[in-house]
């Protein structure tokens, strides 16, 4: 545990910068306009060395079915990013914030859908039972830390969105396709540790 915590902490002490979905599409105007402030959650089990992920809702009008860090949209009663994130991940997946010991958070993260998402990192303390809710989650999975910080996991793909190739980064897992913001937030990181 003292080795994971200094390990992520001094993560969070190398200089970054802000990322986007735009990263690896140059040719893509940023859309212009103020930004949804969001907040998510990596949250790395102690006990397990492991980050807990979703897999949204199928029924969901925006990225249904797929691979997310637990969190949302800041709301009016959210105080901060981080208190965002705790509540959405209370909210998603049952997880009680007093075992969760945020360490900090990393630079944003804009998406194509106009969300300017903090990442907050934290150690969850100790065990607890998953919950997912059912109108927003149809799962709740981990993977192990190592393999979401081995940059050589990564791979940049492609596909057609709104008439021109789109490339992103993807991180996959077993069963599970971890893309887009998700796979670029966790390559931000994979990258300050390594």
């Amino acid at each position: 545990m003292p080795d994971l915590r200094k390990n992520l902490t001094g993560a969070l002490s190398h200089v970054g910068s802000a990322s986007s979905d735009f990263d690896l599409n140059p040719d893509v105007k940023i859309p212009e306009g103020k930004l949804t402030p969001a907040a998510v959650l990596i949250g790395v089990r102690a006990d397990r060395q492991t980050v807990v992920l979703t897999k949204r809702s199928a029924r969901l009008k925006h990225h249904p079915g797929q691979i997310a860090l637990p969190g949302g949209k800041q709301d009016p009663g959210d105080a901060t990013p981080i208190d965002a994130a705790l509540r959405e991940a209370q909210e998603e997946i049952g997880l009680p914030s007093n075992v969760v010991d945020v360490l900090g958070t990393l630079p944003p993260h804009q998406t194509v859908t106009g969300y300017q998402v903090t990442p907050v990192l934290s150690v969850i303390t100790d065990g607890f039972q998953s919950v997912p809710e059912a109108g927003e989650v149809s799962e709740v999975f981990e993977v192990p830390l190592a393999h979401l910080l081995d940059p050589a996991q990564y791979r940049v793909e492609g596909r057609h969105w709104q008439g021109r190739r789109r490339r992103y980064y993807t991180v996959p897992f077993g069963p599970y396709y971890i893309w887009g913001a998700t796979a670029r937030i966790m390559h931000a990181l994979a990258e300050r540790v390594s």
